[in-house]
């Protein structure tokens, strides 16, 4: 009686398909099994029920012509309740995924550019999701995830990219740093126009100052010396200073050479011009 019939297992996560005399019977679900053999029951093939992957590397170019290979990840399962449809109308599966993705990758990468379809990678992927989940539903097959995982360009091409972005960063860099160089020399440029100014407010104080002292003290003269006028103060005062400049001129061991009107006359005119400058200087204070 045992010859009669034929015990067999299917593994969890695995159905069997039972035919009787060539013709599809049932599935037969994990478990232990009887096969009456004698009656033309056989087990015509097993089919999976676990998530399987497949990797598919697809060479495709861009619509700037740069050659590229784009390597899709499809998970996908067969349908528990469509195992008739998964096990008898597909030969192939994986070549007829594979036919899917590389007619979906082949007309959306070709209309993007190659940092578009860097950007665009999740768009792609869940088109050729769509598009597969159309297909496999009606021969017992569920796509669970597609992933467009790597995009390749050609070596050549990934090193220009390299140089084009190593230029970029060069070319900001270097704008930064005349940027920086330019903000020093405005700096520097403000800095010594505001030391000029300075300087300028401290000679012209100076010269006032000067101006003040020599005429306090024509006044206290004049006051103190009775008869003697204020240009007979300057005069006097003019002359010792000329003598003292020249004085100091002389004494100096490295002096350089300086020519300049000497005589009586000279005198004069340089008097007449401190005199001048000081009654300019009293008619602005006034």
């Amino acid at each position: 009686m045992g010859n009669l019939f034929c015990c067999f297992q299917v593994d969890q996560s695995t159905i069997a398909i039972k035919e009787r005399f060539g013709k599809f019977e049932e599935v037969l679900e994990p478990g232990i099994h009887c096969l009456p053999w004698f009656l033309g029951s056989k087990v015509a093939g097993r089919l999976s029920l676990r998530v399987q992957q497949l990797d598919v590397r697809c060479e495709t170019k861009t619509k700037d012509n740069v050659f590229v290979n784009v390597v899709a990840s499809v998970q996908y399962r067969a349908l528990a309740d469509k195992a008739n449809d998964a096990f008898y109308k597909l030969s192939n599966k994986t070549a007829q995924i594979q036919a899917y993705v590389f007619d979906v990758i082949r007309a959306s990468v070709p209309k993007l550019d190659l940092d578009a379809a860097f950007e665009q990678k999740n768009d792609i992927a869940k088109a050729v999701e769509e598009e597969l989940e159309k297909a496999m539903s009606a021969y017992g097959y569920e796509i669970v995830q597609t992933l467009i995982v790597d995009i390749e360009p050609d070596e050549r091409v990934k090193r220009a990219m390299n140089e084009i972005n190593a230029a970029a960063r060069m070319r900001h860099a270097a704008t930064e740093k005349a940027e920086a160089e330019k903000i020093l020399q405005i700096k520097r440029a403000e800095g010594e126009a505001e030391s000029k100014y300075l300087a300028g407010l401290g000679i012209a104080r100076q010269r006032q100052a000067i101006v003040d002292g020599l005429r306090d003290s024509v006044l206290g003269f004049s006051v103190n010396v009775p008869g003697t006028s204020a240009k007979d103060v300057m005069d006097m005062v003019l002359v010792t200073q000329y003598f003292d400049t020249m004085k100091e001129i002389g004494a100096a061991s490295k002096s350089s050479a300086v020519f300049i009107p000497h005589g009586p006359g000279a005198v004069r005119d340089v008097a007449t011009q401190i005199r001048d400058g000081l009654l300019q200087a009293s008619q602005f204070q006034q």
